[in-house]
Parts: C-alpha cells; sequence; structure tokens
C-alpha cells in the first residue's frame, strides 16, 4: 500500500530565461513525497488524484476538504502495463498518443495524451529526460508504429522529426506546469526532482496559471485569446497565432478537467 502525505502546500516559481515557442498544429514547490527517480517510479503504477474546489491563493487545505481516489493502471492489460516499464517506454507511449492527436485531432484523443502525461508526472518523468529519450529514437533512425485504430491494429510507421519532438515534449511541459497551478496537490509525484525545466517553467507559468485562475475561481471552460497573447508578449516579447493560442489553451483546460474535473460528467 502506498501511503500519500496529503497536507498542504505552495508551489513556488523561480524567474529565469526564456525559451523559443514551437508552432502548435489546431488538432486540438511540489507535493511532498520521497525522493523516487522517474525509473524507480516506475514501480509505482498507481498514484492519488485528489479533487476539490479551491482558489488559487489558497495556502493550505485540510485532507477533509479534499476528496480522493485512485486512479491506477490496468493489471490485466500487458500493452498498457509494458508503456510504464521504462522511461523509454513512456517516452514512445506518449509520442505515439501526440502524433494520433496530430493525425486524428479529437478532443478523447487529446485527454488520452493528457493522462499518459500526468502518469509521466506521477512517475517522476522530467520534460528533459523524455527529449532526451525521443531525441536517442530519433537519432537511431527507429521507426515508431502508429497507434492502433478502432478497426483493428496497423502497420504504419514512421520515423521522428526533431520538430515531432520539439512539439510533443512543449505539450507535455503545459501539462506538467498545469498541475503545478491546481490549488491543491492533485497528483501526487514520486519525484522531488522539478518536472520541467527553468527557462520552460518562466515561459508558460503565467500563462497556465490564466486558465487555471479562471477554471477553478470562475467556473470558466474558456478564454478569449487577447489576454493569453499579451501574457505572452510579456514574456516572451512576441505572441503566437491565435489559433496556435486557443489550442494551447484548449490544452491547459482540458488537463485541468482530467486532474480536476468540477462539473458532473454528460
Amino acid at each position: 500500500m502506498l501511503m500519500v502525505h496529503t497536507g498542504g502546500c505552495i508551489h513556488k516559481f523561480t524567474p529565469l530565461k526564456i525559451a523559443n515557442v514551437s508552432q502548435l498544429v489546431n488538432a486540438i514547490g511540489y507535493p511532498s513525497s520521497p525522493s523516487i527517480s522517474c525509473n524507480e517510479g516506475l514501480q509505482h503504477k498507481c498514484f492519488f488524484a485528489i479533487q476539490g474546489l479551491g482558489r488559487l491563493r489558497s495556502h493550505i487545505l485540510s485532507p477533509d476538504t479534499l476528496t480522493k481516489r485512485w486512479l491506477c493502471q490496468s493489471q490485466d492489460r500487458v500493452s498498457s502495463d509494458d508503456e510504464y516499464r521504462s522511461s523509454t517506454n513512456i517516452a514512445i507511449s506518449l509520442f505515439k498518443r501526440y502524433r494520433n492527436v496530430i493525425d486524428r485531432g479529437g478532443i478523447d484523443n487529446l485527454k488520452e495524451f493528457i493522462r499518459a502525461g500526468v502518469n509521466a508526472y506521477a512517475l517522476g518523468c522530467t520534460d528533459e529526460g523524455l527529449r532526451k529519450e525521443l531525441t536517442s529514437i530519433r537519432e537511431s533512425g527507429v521507426e515508431i508504429e502508429a497507434m492502433e485504430n478502432y478497426g483493428g491494429s496497423t502497420s504504419l510507421k514512421s520515423r521522428i522529426l526533431s520538430e515531432e519532438v520539439d512539439e510533443c515534449i512543449l505539450w507535455l511541459s503545459i501539462i506538467f506546469i498545469t498541475i503545478l497551478c491546481t490549488p491543491q496537490p492533485t497528483i501526487v509525484r514520486w519525484s522531488n526532482s522539478p518536472p520541467v525545466s527553468e527557462d520552460i517553467l518562466l515561459q508558460w507559468k503565467g500563462f497556465c496559471a490564466i486558465i487555471a485562475k479562471a477554471y477553478y475561481i470562475r467556473g470558466m471552460a474558456w478564454l478569449p485569446v487577447k489576454p493569453l497573447q499579451l501574457e505572452q508578449m510579456a514574456v516572451a516579447g512576441y505572441a503566437e497565432e491565435p489559433s496556435v493560442v486557443a489550442s494551447r489553451m484548449r490544452l491547459v483546460f482540458s488537463t485541468l478537467e482530467v486532474v480536476s474535473p468540477q462539473w458532473p460528467r454528460a
């Protein structure tokens, strides 16, 4: 049994330098925990998801105000279980889901990628660690098989492009930062190492925090693009196209819906 301390905590961010932003296709601090590396964390197939309402400015929430539920990897699905046996498998699983969103679109496919990202966060993986795994695979020339479609298996394979690595990891970084912007420790992380690099944290924390505030405090599921573009201008000195910003916003809102749903499911 995993014993998890769910006491409140404050997520702190350190101002650092800015990183470049790659283009997004229109397809779409930390909790106290044992010091465990990503590979060691792979032994823990289950993790807490703590749901509950609250404001971003809240510092400490009593455990009594939080609703706990287990999110576990199914032990009777060998293929799914294999995806979490190593950091390389995690990177491949994430990339296949990323490419699935790009190729097929759809909110269900997006949320499947998000859930895989949440698992990677909980298991102690970092954005740069997974970037190195994907870069190594790309440089080796190994082809990645596409995910199965609803009609059955597929034999489609293709090599990983460097642009795909950058964008996939950026999506993952945004998911990780969104988790850090929740008002309580929604996901327990089995590592004390920061999940994202410092420059990416500085670049995207304000963007994600604006959306999280609208989600938790104002009960919103969408925002005008302009305030987010202004945030990008203030941090990076330029803003992305409205359609790209809207896609990134959808990624943040969808992550919040996965880790901390606020409304009854339809």
